[in-house]
């Protein structure tokens, strides 16, 4: 697991650098069938990622690589889940709330997740060994624990030791805290937020886009995050695998049961993510 999460925390980052080279030119933007937008950005992250990840066994599923029928994936017990840029909207808008993101999946669960902010170079990282922790510096710290260990075990111990465990001290000043979407909030989430201040009196509601809002409520700056909207299992991978690992759970709206991945549809249903 070690040499896994070396080897994700190393292609995040390096993605990451090569998506601020092009975040920094007069990119061009394309449009998806679905509209969503597509940039330069994405199909590099892309390659660089499948590159790095093509030395493990593992198939890979790529919001930007083919499409992999499910009579196919459904023979899979273990593989990668990538998103090589979550957010490009936030990119496209350059407010930096955009994301790299790599999750491990094993038996439909994530296992191990990794999620990088390229514009902060903060990194976020968690297993179900060693827990969720938060990296400020990513880019100095790996570079530094890969050139002077010799091991990924070593390289990872030393990444950890230089990280900050999640969740971090809740402020106990703050109150209830809500995080919701920049992009796609919805009447859903303002009933909610109105529901929760009957409940708990004054409450902050927060935006950001990409996986950030997830890494909040894993990092402890938000208690609840509900998504009341359409999500791809690429977006959630990751998040979900860090979040766990702090202590946190992303469950579905209406049944509570625990996301599940590898389905035949991979839409998402509507969820939860909240400290239990």
């Amino acid at each position: 697991m070690n040499r896994k999460l070396h080897t994700a925390i190393s292609a995040a980052i390096d993605a990451g650098q090569a998506i601020l080279q092009i975040y920094q030119t007069d990119f061009a933007v394309e449009h998806k069938k679905d509209q969503s937008p597509l940039t330069l950005a994405d199909q590099e992250a892309h390659k660089i990622i499948v590159s790095a990840l093509e030395s493990d066994p593992y198939p890979i599923l790529s919001e930007e690589g083919k499409s992999i029928p499910y009579a196919t994936r459904r023979q899979w017990d273990s593989f990668w889940l990538v998103d090589p840029l979550d957010g490009t909207k936030e990119f496209v808008k350059r407010n930096g709330e955009f994301t790299v993101n790599i999750a491990l999946i094993n038996d439909q669960r994530p296992v191990l997740g990794v999620i990088y902010v390229p514009v902060a170079d903060t990194l976020y990282f968690g297993t179900v060994e060693h827990g969720a922790y938060k990296t400020v510096e990513a880019l100095k710290i790996s570079r530094r624990a890969s050139e002077n260990e010799g091991t990924a075990d070593s390289a990872v111990d030393r990444i950890i030791n230089l990280s900050n465990r999640l969740p971090l001290p809740r402020d106990v000043s703050r109150p209830y805290t809500i995080v919701g979407s920049r992009s796609h909030s919805t009447p859903d989430v303002e009933r909610i937020v109105a529901e929760n201040k009957q409940r708990h009196g004054a409450v902050d509601f927060l935006s950001a886009g990409s996986s950030l809002k997830i890494c909040m409520v894993a990092e402890g700056l938000a208690d609840l995050y509900p998504r009341t909207g359409p999500t791809m299992e690429w977006d959630t991978g990751a998040g979900q695998a860090i979040a766990q690992s702090a202590g946190a759970e992303i469950v579905e709206f209406d049944s509570q049961a625990t996301l599940l991945y590898n389905k035949e549809n991979l839409l998402n249903p509507w969820f939860i993510v909240r400290w239990p």
